[in-house]
């Protein structure tokens, strides 16, 4: 999932944020040839720079020692979309050591059928890997979380000494290295160091709590498969959905979040433009496809400066033209791939009208075959903050962490299916919201500099873990308390 952009004021409230540890259960072994925490945060103590002195840092304690090794161990040991076998099986462990019940396997047969349709097989350890536990503690509302597990096939070059040397294969069979490149080895620790200090606090509230770790998000499947299984028919239905996400734009110990839209519908589209090939020194007896697709990109461009209103937002991006392979051949066909974002549905519904007609109305002004367009069904719909929820709840955040170190931001254009949890019949009141990742004096260092910061889904991202991980728990932990008091 890509990243928010934080808003220059945040420069002056950087974030370091404290907590009591919490007695829990061992994560287990670290993963072979591991680092552990107490080396790696050596290693951060002699790379970390003096603060500046303008910067006000919210002093932050550090996770409880399980909670350092396991991340450590995530991180090492990253498993790939609909592959979460031994990530999965961690997380439900815990949550049984602190007296959740826990159901695992949650999406298989959606997983399998999927899988079957779209490959026709099964690759061998592919599944659905979904994990709920519930919490039950009296009567009160029934509050969800939900953390992702999966990782990226990228190969990672942080350079630090417990970097993932992993490879895999994809559940549709390429083989990759792979990396937890998007955050989701914090997501997960966050997430359990959320339920331990609920459970630690049962006495300050009462209600359900339904804990979550869902498989591939990275490919904007995984929260399908667990609806399709029955996630609200078969567990407690949820009367409020809370899940964070790491910023890669924001400093360590600091909470951003959007009220209303925070992340957009993502569409991909290819459009398959049929020609009539020929020899280049012959034009006149063709139907030149690259020709057509030409005319197809630049019209294309219309569609979000002259069709969508001025005050909504959209994005039509052509990522990929393929055609030909020679120089002086014509070919019979140029394929396009384009990405297509939006917020509301409306919107979305015109952008995918506009390319299709677009399309056939070049093809046929060039006189040329009807172009094949697909546009994928399998499509991640916007996020949307409840804004009286997120109101209540980041209410709460500030008070935890501090009102300077909480800020609004504007939505971004990226996409993450912790929005289908809320695109249900219910329309059940959901909240994302994201948690500073980078160490405050390079996140000030970079902004002084105007030098870019290594983005999500970079191989070269490497997380503030301790800090983020505390952050993200003690905000996470502030929002639920606050939800379960109605």
């Amino acid at each position: 999932m890509l990243r928010p952009t934080l808003i220059s004021t945040l420069a002056l409230g950087l974030a370091l944020a404290g907590c009591s540890k919490n007695e829990a259960p061992s994560a287990g072994e670290p993963a072979k040839n591991a680092v552990t925490s107490t080396e790696a945060a050596a290693t951060a103590s002699e790379t970390a720079a003096v603060q500046p002195a303008a910067m006000s840092v919210r002093e932050v304690g550090t996770p409880d020692q399980s909670i350092l090794d396991l991340y450590l161990q995530l991180h090492q040991a990253p498993e790939l979309s609909f592959k979460e076998a031994k990530t999965s099986s961690i997380l439900a462990s815990e949550l049984e050591s602190l007296g959740f019940e826990v159901t695992t396997g949650v999406g298989q047969d959606w997983v399998v059928d999927k899988a079957t349709r779209d490959i026709g097989e099964v690759k061998p350890g592919v599944g659905g890997y979904g994990v709920v536990g519930v919490f039950k503690n009296g009567n009160g509302p029934t509050v969800l979380i939900r953390t992702d597990m999966d990782a990226l096939p990228v190969p990672e070059q942080t350079g630090v000494p417990y970097a993932s040397t992993v490879e895999a294969q994809t559940w549709t069979g390429v083989d990759s290295k792979v990396m937890h490149a998007c955050g989701h080895d914090v997501h997960m620790t966050a997430w359990l160091g959320t339920a331990r200090a609920l459970v630690a606090q049962k006495s300050k509230w009462k209600g359900t709590l339904v804990m979550i770790a869902q498989p591939a998000e990275e490919i904007g499947l995984g929260a399908e498969a667990m609806l399709a299984d029955g996630l609200f028919e078969r567990f407690p239905k949820p009367d409020y959905n809370l899940a964070l996400h790491v910023s890669a734009d924001a400093p360590s110990g600091t909470v951003v979040y959007s009220s209303g839209y925070a992340m957009a519908n993502v569409d991909s589209v290819d459009i398959h433009v049929k020609g009539i090939g020929g020899h280049g020194a012959y034009p006149h007896t063709t139907r030149d496809p690259i020709l057509i697709g030409s005319h197809i990109v630049t019209a294309l461009q219309s569609l979000v400066s002259r069709n969508v209103n001025p005050l909504d937002s959209a994005v039509v991006t052509v990522g990929s033209f393929k055609a030909g392979a020679k120089h002086n051949i014509i070919p019979d066909e140029a394929t396009l791939l384009l990405t297509v974002r939006s917020y509301d549905d409306d919107t979305r519904q015109m952008l995918l009208d506009g390319i299709e007609r677009i399309a056939k109305a070049e093809a046929a002004a060039f006189d040329a075959p009807e172009p094949e367009i697909t546009i994928e069904t399998d499509y991640t719909p916007s996020t949307y903050n409840d804004p009286d929820t997120t109101g209540r709840a980041m209410k709460a955040v500030s008070k935890k962490l501090g009102s300077e170190y909480v800020s609004q931001v504007k939505p971004v254009m990226g996409g993450e299916d912790f929005s289908q949890y809320s695109r249900t019949a219910d329309k059940i009141p959901s909240v994302l919201f994201w948690v500073g990742a980078v160490e405050p004096s390079k996140y000030a260092k970079a902004k002084a500099d105007g030098m870019p910061l290594p983005s999500l889904h970079s191989s070269l991202f490497a997380p503030d873990y301790a800090r983020t991980i505390q952050t993200g728990t003690d905000a996470m932990t502030a929002a639920a308390l606050e939800l379960f008091k109605d």
